[in-house]
């Protein structure tokens, strides 16, 4: 013990003697790992297109409609829209929500319902498409202005997008309002007759 209590003595000599400059190494080095960490740059981030509030369906977006908000990369939504000022949404966005090519009226509204295309109708009653939303699911029926049995033109065809009343009159004479639904290409024919030709009015499937 008195020989190894006589090898420890000198280390804890010179150990002790060593500590203040020890100590003030240590502190650099604390003090420069802090700065680093505070000086180092953000995250890479990648700007996309929100809505800066709620929006409703058939809104036309115009720029006050839109804020940039900063996405990690990866986490980007698919088809985010690069400039969607001037179109027209197809569904509700809540506010921070990314605009992305589903949610504006255009070609990529059947992206969700593969095999369908999408078909604009117009409804006589605005108030009849007043109540509809966005993905639900109804039937088309043709009743002629003359009189008639009415006629099942389409059925379970799901709702795509509700652009807003623009008052313009349709083939039929009518104001009413236009709403684009999704129909298999072989309904396309029937639908674009019954529109032009007679009233179109919607039922909800049981």
């Amino acid at each position: 013990m008195r020989r190894l209590a006589a090898l420890v003595r000198p280390v804890r000599r010179a150990v002790l003697a060593r500590r203040r400059p020890l100590a003030a190494l240590l502190t650099a080095v604390a003090v420069a790992t802090g700065l680093h960490a505070a000086t180092a740059p953000p995250p890479a981030a990648v700007h996309v297109l929100v809505a800066a509030r709620d929006l409703p369906s058939g809104a036309v977006l115009s720029p006050g409609d839109l804020r940039t908000a900063g996405f990690a990369p990866g986490s980007v939504p698919d088809g985010a829209v690069a400039d969607p000022a001037g179109h027209t949404l197809a569904a509700p966005l809540r506010a921070g929500e990314p605009v992305t090519d589903v949610r504006l009226v255009g070609p990529s509204l059947t992206d969700g319902y593969p095999g369908l295309a999408a078909v604009p109708v117009r409804l006589p009653d605005a108030a009849m498409a007043g109540l509809l939303t966005v993905g639900d699911r109804v039937d088309l029926v043709s009743a002629h202005p003359q009189g008639g049995p009415a006629t099942l033109v389409a059925s379970d065809v799901p709702v795509l997008a509700l652009p807003p009343g623009d008052g313009e009159v349709g083939a039929a004479g009518l104001t009413g309002r236009l709403v684009v639904v999704g129909a298999p290409p072989s309904d396309v024919p029937r639908i674009a007759d019954a529109s032009v030709r007679t009233f179109l009015t919607i039922a909800f499937g049981g």
